[in-house]
């Protein structure tokens, strides 16, 4: 029988998310969840539809969300927590391997609260889940082929304990090691898309080049390949293995770092897929740092109002945040990436093995992403920072891989349930606005990543003294981006000009500044129009 290899079924917040994409990647496949799918028809998030449309509604699109993915999905499968009340959900359901996670109700408290995000939770969230579950743990049992506990167990141990069960192949069970690339295979994580976008994969892994023909399939005829000057033998290299593969190839060199995102250089591109006769059925390949993806991304999203490409990011900046996600854009006079489109690549390759000859300050600059995914979602990445801070500066650290899975499994997590920044991707621009301040005032000469850094040491204080952050956590920003050799301040008597480029940025309304703050760690939310004595003691903080 054909379809997926695990599907997993049990109540909201038992971990079917976190469980399947560690099964995913233990056994080198890839993870679909409906749920996302469902999300990605309807354009919003799940809650959304439940208040709008009713559960009827919802129960509709997830009814086709589960036919789709068992007819199409050969992977690990999750399902959401009340498809099964379905029956025609059951019998598609029969004689497959399904899983179900069981918890009691103590359990749930500990992971989710039991809080009213969950809309089917929103009056007496304690009672209403033990009314759930007595009404779907039969069927949960019922469709199930093993049931396996999850209460008191890591998700490691959960998944270990579904392979077990099922009787498939082990893989290394050493803790967080579990979710690292093994023999089998790349980690794949999978990008949900969402009104008008398709799903896509980000790869981590080495020696994936392997992997583009694949991503880039039979339809195409040429594929442009744009790098930096600085990786002009790679970028050829590419070109000349996929024009081997069959493709007719060309090759597209820019200007280095911030350089290439003008206007002029996308006009440049522009003029070199005209004549070469590119389609809509045409790829796009953006080989480079973080403004190479940005162009590549950008060419992709206008050229014919749209077609396919591939981000194959080698620096660490790159990797975790800018070829993720979909942003797009070129610079201007007036400030950072004014310029651009949503346009998700079709697939993300994020060969390690281009890291090893990154210089330390690149990959420094790019620890600042993944220190910031620790802080406003997964602070394990900040305790594996402090572990081994020298480690953290280069890719021969003993958590390199580990590290930029987890910052990429943030944005993803985000960017799956918020592609145009319409709420919650915000979170994602922590410590950016003043960044994105600096880089302008500097001309973009200053990197990325120290602008981050600065900008969070910023917000910190920002969030302290607006009483929303505790002295702790906003201390600790400055010892663990200082740790890595992160900078902590700008200069002082630019405020002025710092304060008017941030009048300009894209999270800004009318004349109304907005920031991104920590309610606590893991706890990122808006702060809107801050008083300006309090904006400026901010900044104090981080003059130098």
């Amino acid at each position: 029988m054909s379809g997926p290899l695990i599907v997993l079924v049990g109540p909201m917040g038992v971990g079917k998310s976190t469980v399947g994409e560690l099964l995913a990647a233990r056994l080198g496949t890839g993870y679909r969840d409906t749920d996302a799918d469902v999300v990605a028809a309807a354009g919003k998030p799940i809650s959304e539809i439940f208040y709008d449309e009713g559960e009827d509604h919802f129960r509709a699109l997830e009814r086709q969300a589960v036919r789709a993915a068992v007819a199409e999905h050969g992977g690990v499968l999750s399902l959401g927590g009340g498809a099964v009340l379905d029956e025609g959900t059951r019998a598609l359901l029969a004689g497959r391997p399904v899983v179900y996670l069981s918890m009691d109700v103590d359990e749930a408290v500990k992971r989710v609260g039991l809080n009213t995000a969950r809309p089917l939770l929103a009056v007496n969230p304690r009672r209403q889940w033990r009314e759930l579950m007595e009404a779907r743990r039969h069927l949960y049992t019922e469709v199930a082929r093993t049931v396996v506990a999850t209460d008191e167990r890591t998700p490691e141990e959960v998944a270990q304990a579904v392979l077990d069960a099922l009787e498939l192949p082990d893989a290394p069970s050493s803790g967080r090691e579990n979710t690292r690339m093994t023999e089998q295979g790349p980690t794949r994580i999978q990008i949900a898309g969402s009104a008008g976008t398709d799903p896509y994969e980000v790869l981590i892994g080495r020696q994936l080049l392997g992997e583009l023909p694949t991503l880039i399939g039979d339809r195409a005829k040429r594929v442009a390949v744009l790098h930096p000057e600085a990786l002009a033998e790679t970028g050829e290299a590419v070109r000349q293995d996929l024009a081997d593969q069959g493709y007719e190839a060309i090759a597209i060199q820019l200007p280095n770092a911030e350089e290439a995102k003008t206007v002029e250089v996308a006009a440049y591109c522009w003029k070199a897929l005209g004549q070469t006769g590119f389609t809509r059925t045409d790829v796009i390949v953006g080989v480079g740092g973080g403004a190479t993806t940005d162009v590549a991304g950008f060419v992709a999203a206008s050229w014919l109002r749209g077609v396919r490409w591939i981000a194959v990011p080698t620096t660490v900046l790159a990797m975790v945040d800018a070829a993720v996600g979909g942003k797009t854009g070129i610079n201007t006079a007036e400030g950072k990436n004014l310029v651009g489109a949503f346009h998700p690549p079709a697939g993300v390759l994020c060969d390690l093995a281009a890291l090893d000859s990154l210089p330390v300050n690149d990959y420094v600059s790019g620890m600042a992403e993944i220190i910031k995914a620790g802080f406003i979602a997964d602070p394990a990445i900040l305790d594996l920072v402090e572990a081994d801070p020298q480690g953290a500066r280069g890719p021969a650290g003993p958590h390199t891989s580990e590290l930029i899975e987890r910052a990429i499994r943030v944005k993803a997590e985000v960017v799956s349930s918020d592609l145009k920044e319409s709420g919650l991707r915000e979170i994602l621009n922590y410590g950016h606005t003043l960044a994105h301040a600096i880089e302008k005032n500097e001309r973009y000469k200053w990197r990325h990543g120290a602008a981050v850094s600065v900008g969070m040491v910023f917000a910190a204080e920002l969030g302290r003294l607006a009483g929303r952050l505790d002295d702790a956590t906003a201390d600790r920003h400055r010892a663990v981006l200082e740790s890595v050799g992160l900078p902590l301040t700008y200069r002082g008597d630019q405020w002025p000009k710092l304060l008017e480029n941030m009048k300009v940025d894209k999270k800004s309304r009318g004349d109304l500044l907005r920031f991104i703050v920590l309610d606590g760690l893991g706890k990122p939310t808006v702060l809107e129009g801050p008083d300006p004595a309090v904006l400026l003691a901010a900044y104090g903080e981080v003059s130098a």
